[in-house]
């Protein structure tokens, strides 16, 4: 078991009206970076009797828009709960009780002898939002279900970016940060003990980079901020042949290689394709891993996983059909085999612990990597890489292919968070470059001054405003990216 260093602060979750989300990189940096077992010493499920299992996860995010009093800046539920009157937002109440209703389920399941499992995604705007909002309830039915040892074996939180920004359109320099921002204010809200056993990370809207620089860096830094695997979906990357997965109810191996011939890896969990809500809200998942049996990994036999990530509060199916489908099947799972045995639900980081122990070497993974890579490493040899022979590779292909593209594979290919979005792109990256030079390299991050340039920084590359098309959203973007200049301008004369 992992043992905390003994001088680590007690963090404040808010700091001059603002998210705690930079300060703190030492201590965070040495609670995360540890390689012992998190989910191993109190898990109830033994290996050898079950052959398969499943784990889902809830994503769960609202972004912050200026759209309060005077253009100031509230969580969108807040909006919505002040606005009911306008679209969906009649439904304000319902999301906020999908935020909280885990910290119900849970030991509700857990009284009635069953064996449940969620791994929980929040974004940094979501957790800081509700703070704003004083929904201090629904931040502590969470904590009732983290913090409680009694649910340690049942709860996962996976790790995101704080500003829910897609990743392959985020500047390289900002990823880091975005990580280690949502680090410090999980912390903050949960304590350091819960930080330590976040292990797995989610990115959001499932958006994996498919640039090679891209795609390193991002894996570059989630192992330097100590985790240990991604949820990636399934048609967001191929084999190293550049053919569809064939075992995606395998954990794999995704290598980044980039444009210098440097590799690395670290471990995908693979989500499936479909409806993402509707399949999880039906449980799907169980049902289909009713279907697998063991399946070997070098020379081990190894349950298959079925994994699967949806909105925890989006759509009907979710708000109305989830609660009952899911308290059902845990039901069945415990009068068709005590819940432990058969087919049994997971967390992530659990079952990958679990077949470690059982003598699983993830150098026997599958491996696996972006969409469309293969193609530029048939053009480019990996031993001879070099950044310029890349680039042109990757202009070469989309001259051949108008369909080629490195602008990342999401959980759907309709949608694109680059086109016709120049006018929240371009200001995207001016503010991130003026960012780094003018206020990353003098002031420190510990300062309030540095912390809310940082938060209009990230807040800018929240993916929302660009998903809902040009109007009042790409005018939000507009509205944080003149504050956030007006903050730089009046920083640096101080």
């Amino acid at each position: 078991m992992f043992s905390l260093p003994t001088t680590l602060p007690s963090l404040p979750e808010i700091i001059d009206g603002l998210p705690n989300i930079s300060g703190w990189e030492t201590e965070v940096l040495s609670v995360v970076n540890h390689d012992a077992p998190v989910f191993l010493p109190s898990t109830n499920i033994r290996l050898e009797d079950v052959k398969a299992v499943f784990a889902i996860a809830l994503h769960m995010h609202q972004p912050t828009i200026p759209a309060g009093h005077d253009g100031k800046l509230i969580n969108n539920l807040q909006y919505m709960f002040e606005h009911p009157q306008e679209g969906d937002n009649h439904n304000a109440s319902p999301f906020a009780y999908c935020y909280s209703r885990m910290g119900d389920f849970i030991p509700e399941l857990v009284n009635q002898g069953c064996n449940p499992r969620i791994m929980l995604d929040y974004s940094g705007n979501l957790l800081w939002g509700l703070r704003q909002m004083g929904r201090d309830d629904v931040l502590d039915n969470l904590k009732r279900i983290t913090c409680d040892s009694t649910y340690h074996p049942y709860v996962e939180w996976l790790g995101t970016m704080w500003g829910h920004a897609v990743i392959p359109s985020t500047p390289i320099s900002d990823i880091k940060l975005h990580i280690l921002a949502w680090q410090h204010h999980f912390a903050a809200i949960f304590g350091w003990e819960a930080l330590a056993r976040v292990k797995g990370f989610s990115p959001p809207e499932m958006h994996l980079p498919n640039h090679p620089d891209t795609l390193f860096e991002f894996v570059k830094a989630l192992k330097e901020c100590g985790y240990r695997w991604l949820l990636v979906q399934e048609h967001s990357v191929e084999t190293i042949n550049g053919q569809p997965l064939t075992h995606k109810h395998l954990p794999h191996r995704l290598v980044a290689r980039n444009s210098q011939g440097e590799t690395i890896s670290i471990t995908a969990l693979i989500k499936t394709q479909g409806s993402d809500t509707k399949l999880v809200a039906q449980m799907q998942p169980y049902y289909e891993a009713k279907t697998l049996d063991k399946q070997q990994v070098g020379n081990v036999l190894i349950p298959p996983i079925v994994s699967q990530i949806g909105d925890g509060e989006n759509g009907g199916v979710m708000m109305n059909e989830f609660p009952s489908a899911f308290k059902q099947a845990w039901g069945e799972m415990v009068n068709q085999g005590g819940g432990k045995s058969g087919v049994v639900g997971v967390g992530g980081t659990e079952y990958l612990e679990l077949i470690a122990a059982a003598g699983c070497d993830p150098a026997d993974y599958p491996t696996c990597q972006p969409v469309g890579q293969h193609q530029i490493w048939q053009r480019v040899s990996p031993e001879n890489c070099q950044t310029e022979a890349v680039e042109t590779a990757i202009q070469e292909l989309k001259q051949i292919n108008p369909n080629f593209h490195m602008d990342g594979a999401s959980w759907t290919n309709h949608i694109s968070w680059v086109k016709g979005y120049e006018n929240v792109l371009s200001p995207m990256y001016e503010f991130s470059s003026l960012f780094h030079q003018k206020i990353d390299t003098l002031l420190p991050t510990n300062s309030s001054e540095y912390r809310n340039v940082l938060l209009h920084n990230f807040l800018l590359q929240t993916s929302c405003f660009r998903y809902w098309g040009q109007g009042a959203w790409t005018d939000y973007a507009r509205k944080i990216y003149q504050t956030g200049k007006n903050l730089l301008s009046t920083t640096l004369k101080c």
